[in-house]
């Protein structure tokens, strides 16, 4: 099925084969610690055939160490005085229930910010390289993602997840570079399963992430992530005053819409040959986590600063209830 909207085209399904062939890979970011942690923590089980991939983001993931260090030497008076004065606005919600077409639709703001497909994908050096990198290394990205027909691009919005793993901070996405594990990342999502350090590092690193995207594009940040539907309590904390927007969508269509997405960056990106074990009890699981969670902390959040609107609407009125979304979070006059 596809259908245009505002510029995208949705429930067309991507090229995987695309992805596979191309010279873009989500674990070329890795640092070399972040990489040796991930490798470790999976006991090395990297499949035969994922061997020279896995060599190659050992290389690659030395090089990104170095550039972090050089960019740290250059850059460090500039983002130690960087200041994100304004709350960012964090998109949250279940994978599938349009959280990637709401960001593309924020990000058309010229007043908001956000994190893009370069920096979330070398989130280690991108102060450093990203004006000399980044339209060549848009040459090797396939035109669409590996599980729908949404436009790819280095500049594009793109979700922080990605980066916060490649800096070696997050495990929730390392079940899609080994696949084949009993799939527990699900406890990694949530934050307060973190010892004290942990949980300390990754609010430094966060916070240094997006200090870095403010000093490059100041504005509103607009984030993007499934994942921080998990995190409401540690987002408040670090920004008492953020907004919360959650996006809903029809659960019979999120459920195989889901665990197709799984499939298709398992086929694309995974360290090893997937063979799908237990993959729709973990789409059930994780879905019945993410919703208990937000129940859960919800009401943490004052009702000035969360907004809640459904997919099917946003694609039948899309001006109708962005200009709702804008009025509820008071994020200035909409036209």
């Amino acid at each position: 099925m596809e259908k245009n909207f505002c510029g995208f085209v949705i429930y067309q399904r991507g090229s995987k084969k695309e992805w596979r062939k191309s010279r873009a890979n989500i674990w070329f970011g890795f640092n070399f610690f972040a990489w040796m942690k991930a490798l470790f923590g999976n006991h090395f089980r990297v499949g035969r055939r994922q061997l020279p991939l896995a060599i190659a983001i050992t290389f690659a993931s030395l090089g990104h160490g170095l550039l972090r260090r050089l960019e740290w030497a250059l850059y460090r008076h500039q983002i130690t005085r960087t200041e994100i004065k304004t709350p960012p606005v964090f998109i949250i919600g279940h994978w599938r229930c349009g959280t990637t077409l709401l960001h593309e639709l924020l990000g058309l703001d010229s007043r908001h910010t956000f994190p893009n497909t370069y920096e979330c994908f070398n989130p280690n050096h991108f102060l450093l390289t990203e004006r000399l990198s980044s339209p060549r290394w848009n040459l090797f990205l396939p035109s669409h993602r590996p599980m729908d027909n949404m436009t790819v691009g280095s500049n594009r919005p793109q979700e922080d997840e990605f980066a916060l793993c490649n800096l070696g901070v997050s495990d929730a996405y390392l079940g899609i570079a080994f696949p084949n594990g009993p799939l527990s990342y699900v406890d990694c999502f949530d934050l307060e399963q973190l010892g004290t350090r942990a949980l300390q590092r990754w609010e430094r690193t966060f916070i240094y992430f997006l200090k870095r995207i403010t000093f490059l594009r100041p504005g509103r940040i607009i984030l993007k992530s499934p994942v921080h539907t998990f995190r409401i309590k540690t987002l408040l904390k670090l920004f008492p005053q953020a907004r919360f927007i959650h996006i809903v969508r029809n659960p019979y269509v999120v459920f195989p819409s889901t665990v197709h997405l799984w499939k298709s960056m398992f086929q694309a990106f995974a360290l090893q040959t997937p063979n799908f074990v237990g993959l729709e009890d973990y789409v059930f699981e994780m879905f019945n986590r993410l919703y208990d969670k937000l129940e859960e902390t919800q009401e943490l959040i004052p009702t000035s600063q969360f907004h809640q609107l459904r997919y099917e609407d946003l694609v039948r009125d899309p001006i109708g209830e962005m200009r709702k979304l804008y009025s509820q979070l008071d994020l200035g006059t909409f036209e």
